[in-house]
């Protein structure tokens, strides 16, 4: 029987290793354009950065970005697991990463104790769940919606055919650390992937 995971084109967990999906440029370029990022001598931290996909244009860009990542991906960030780390480099203002999904709960409230401001990719639907209620409902402040679809991210290494576009909505999500009056709720703002 084949799992719901395969039926919905997703890969099984076990399949997904270090859960390396870059970020497509398009988004990168979205969140910059939302003016949520410090400029300097602020810092801005991304610690699942991969093959540098988020934290290589937006040094581009002119931002001060610090990357690091569980995993050596020929960068000389890897080897430093964020959720054991507990400082920040110096000068850190903001976390932004897109990172595990297996791993996006603990990331998010691990940078909360890091950070004034964190921002993650992640799929719309991570606005919902009783189990993250402490963060949705107490840190999260912004919510910048794409309008149209981003680009596929696929899975590192994966070689099978590759669709053009993710299937799921995702979004930037901008978390604060200091809480957020109860009930009070968070903005929901769409841009566009393609504009930017």
């Amino acid at each position: 029987m084949t799992s719901f995971a395969v039926q919905q084109g997703r890969a099984p967990l076990a399949d997904r290793k270090d859960d390396l999906y870059e970020t497509p440029i398009e988004a990168v370029r979205a969140l910059i354009a939302t003016g949520e990022l410090p400029a300097s001598p602020a810092r801005i931290w991304e610690p699942a950065a991969g093959r540098g996909a988020i934290h290589d244009p937006l040094r581009e860009a002119g931002f001060d970005c610090y990357g690091s990542d569980l995993v050596d991906y020929g960068k000389d960030w890897g080897g430093h697991d964020f959720l054991m780390e507990w400082k920040a480099p110096p000068r850190v203002d903001v976390i932004c990463t897109n990172p595990p999904f297996k791993l996006a709960d603990a990331f998010v409230r691990h940078a909360l104790t890091l950070a004034p401001k964190v921002i993650m990719l992640l799929r719309w639907a991570y606005a919902e769940g009783a189990g993250r209620s402490d963060i949705i409902d107490g840190h999260l402040a912004r919510v910048w919606l794409g309008k149209e679809r981003l680009p596929f991210m696929h899975r590192d290494g994966y070689d099978g055919p590759k669709n053009s576009n993710s299937g799921a909505p995702f979004a930037w999500f901008v978390f604060e650390q200091q809480k957020r009056i109860p009930d009070s709720g968070f903005v929901v703002r769409r841009i566009s992937w393609r504009d930017a």
